[in-house]
């Protein structure tokens, strides 16, 4: 078909996807009942759980989509993995001990637990209009253009270049440029053809529907940790070649002190795409939403054999995350000096630099190298489709189907309304990735995800936080508070652009054009506010036994009381030593270590505490695995620690 395949590459290629079809359909061959379908018969170990996590969530969205804002923007994208991290910790320690406990099958079962049907109602239509088009039809349009340019021959077109575009590009270290530098000109140089996107489209979807209809959850899970090991191994086989190619890492430290300034993590709070002030707040929101009340994550979590193989299933996939900011992150910054001076007169935009880079680093190496990187872009790209699915079926089924249109349902019937459910997603999203998205568009697709994502989350974080943590949460607050997060967004947008982003005096710091980050932090304090005033003034529907995290997670109190008031404390401290950082009264080396050895100290904190108990202590299933992983809590701390340490050294 094309140029740039040879014929070691396509065996590699094709040999990969047949493996990973026949690994889904082999794994899923014997799912008989719901459990079975929908949670692999809860016996997903813990490293299949660290897999299916990573690769449900480092899609091709993020390999192709981090690398081309660490192309366009710089380092500062890595404030989505770093700030994942707390989202885990959330989840690990927050959020999933209730859900086991609850052994529900989807997260709107809590909520209709908690609160009442109106909230679970609500939180299963948002997310399946989350994973069906926000997530889904992006992952089609990722995959299809990169396959197509990888591909290359009849897939792509070679195009001239707009002269004047090329001439203005604007100085990539302006804060306000942002991507734009990218997004105003008129072509990439590659366009790709419609007719063989579409094709690739189709494939994706056919591909992945296949085992995930047939195998459910199980075969999605054993599917997701291959695709994890050919990202991985796709990932860092391009950084090497790339990094080698300008000198290495240290080099492209020196280019970024002497050039663009890509590499540092913190952005100006005016920043049109990453400010500070934003990823440090609006941003960490985001992640708890989606990896502490995002069924997309969680369900992985939920399908393990035991609560303590959920953890450090869960700690292992946050040690794979802070790979990111390297392999794809760092590498991303290293392509825009290295096209600089092998291509200046290019033109690249910010979602073609992965595939751009394949093409300059990768293809004239050969011996197969173009087949296992493809190999794992598509790997990423079906790991997400599948999951998306899977999880997206799993609540038709279970919050629609099952408790609303046939309440006796048998698993056979379960089951084959799931498969019905993921032929209707699937066709519909590959149909909207068709005929709705330019294949050729020059935008920042993972940031846009992000955006429309904010628009309908703040208000269901706030039901899952609130109705976990405080006890007054009624059911007519939690549902107002749904209903209210979307006009709130709209609101608090059209106030900022309209009104205050024209105050030079809050403009200066804020920008003209109010950041999502920021349009995310205000809405949950709104929404928060909602919740507490409805309840408050409406409290007849206050249940007896609220299922609350105190309740459900066996803690010693006056231990809890003392470990989140030295958590706050341990906040308060960061932020300060951000600060001595800022005002240059210690190195970010020196600062990077003290962070790091100071969230070492909350260890013996979190252990009287009790937030490593095993909750399933009763499950013999659970016995191997917490004699082999009762260090949990250590792994965990660690993982903070690295995190920390990374914040600062890179400021």
């Amino acid at each position: 078909m094309g140029t740039t395949f040879t014929t070691l590459d396509l065996i590699i290629f094709f040999g990969s996807l047949t493996a990973v079809m026949a690994i889904g359909l082999l794994a899923g061959r014997k799912e008989e009942t719901s459990e079975d379908y929908f949670l692999a018969g809860r016996e997903i170990p813990w490293w299949g759980v660290a897999g299916s996590i990573f690769g449900s969530n480092v899609s091709a969205n993020h390999m192709i989509g981090m690398m081309g804002i660490g192309f366009s923007v710089g380092f500062a994208q890595s404030h989505f993995e770093l700030g994942a991290i707390a989202g885990l910790m959330l989840l690990c320690y927050g959020f999933l001990p209730i859900y086991r406990k609850l052994k529900v099958y989807t997260l709107a079962e809590y909520l209709g637990q908690r609160y009442d049907d109106r909230s679970r109602i609500a939180y299963a239509i948002i997310m399946i209009l989350i994973m069906a088009v926000v997530q889904l039809v992006p992952a089609l349009y990722i995959g299809a253009r990169s396959t197509c340019i990888l591909m290359g021959g009849d897939a792509v077109e070679q195009v001239s270049l707009n002269s004047t575009a090329a001439a203005e590009s604007p100085d990539p270290s302006d804060p306000d440029s942002g991507s734009d530098q990218f997004q105003d000109q008129s072509s990439n140089g590659l366009k790709v053809d419609r007719f063989y996107y579409a094709l690739f489209v189709i494939a994706l979807a056919a591909i992945s529907a296949s085992y995930t209809i047939l195998g459910g959850l199980k075969a999605v899970i054993w599917t997701d940790v291959m695709q994890s090991f050919l990202l991985l191994l796709a990932g860092i086989v391009l950084a090497l070649l790339t990094f080698d190619q300008i000198g290495g890492w240290g080099e492209m430290m020196l280019r970024d002190q002497a050039g663009a300034g890509k590499m540092h993590l913190y952005l100006p709070s005016h920043h049109p795409e990453l400010p500070w002030t934003g990823v440090l707040t609006g941003l960490i929101a985001l992640h708890f939403f989606y990896w502490g009340t995002n069924q997309f994550i969680v369900q992985r979590a939920l399908a393990a054999r035991s609560y303590s193989e959920a953890r450090i299933g869960i700690i292992a996939a946050g040690f794979l995350k802070l790979l990111i900011p390297f392999f794809a992150i760092g590498t991303g910054v290293a392509a825009f000096y290295l096209f600089q001076e092998r291509i200046p007169q290019r033109t690249i935009a910010p979602d073609t630099a992965f595939t751009e880079l394949v093409l300059l680093v990768v293809q004239p190496i050969g011996f197969g190298l173009i087949g296992i990187i493809s190999a794992g872009v598509i790997g990423a790209i079906l790991s997400s489709i599948d999951s998306t699915m899977n999880s997206a079926a799993t609540i038709v089924t279970v919050d629609l189907y099952r408790k609303y249109i046939n309440p006796e349902a048998s698993d056979s019937q379960m089951i084959r309304v799931a498969r019905l459910s993921i032929v209707v997603f699937v066709t519909l999203a590959a149909l909207m990735a068709i005929w709705v998205i330019d294949p050729n568009s020059d935008k920042n697709f993972f940031l846009q995800i992000v955006d429309y994502q904010g628009y309908l989350t703040p208000g269901l974080l706030v039901v899952f936080l609130l109705g976990l943590f405080w006890r007054g949460a009624t059911a007519a607050g939690a549902f107002a508070t749904i209903l209210a997060g979307v006009p709130l967004s709209g609101l608090v947008e059209l106030a900022y652009n309209s009104y205050l982003g024209t105050i030079p005096t809050i403009a200066v710091y804020l920008g003209t054009q109010l950041n999502f980050f920021h349009r995310v932090l205000a809405v949950i304090l709104l929404c928060g506010g909602v919740h507490v005033l409805v309840s408050q003034l409406g409290g007849t529907d206050r249940k007896e036994e609220p299922l609350v995290w105190a309740d459900l997670g066996d803690h010693d109190p006056a231990a809890l009381r003392r470990f989140l008031w030295f958590l706050l404390l341990w906040i308060v401290a960061l932020a300060g030593l951000g600060y001595v950082v800022y005002s240059e009264q210690a190195s970010p080396t020196f600062s990077a270590w003290l962070g790091a050895v100071t969230t070492l100290i909350l260890l013996p904190f979190a252990r009287a505490a009790g937030l490593g108990s095993n909750l399933e202590s009763g499950n013999a299933a659970s016995t191997e695995a917490t004699a082999l992983l009762k260090n949990d809590l250590t792994w965990a701390i660690l993982l903070c620690s690295a995190a920390v340490f990374m914040m600062y050294y890179f400021y």
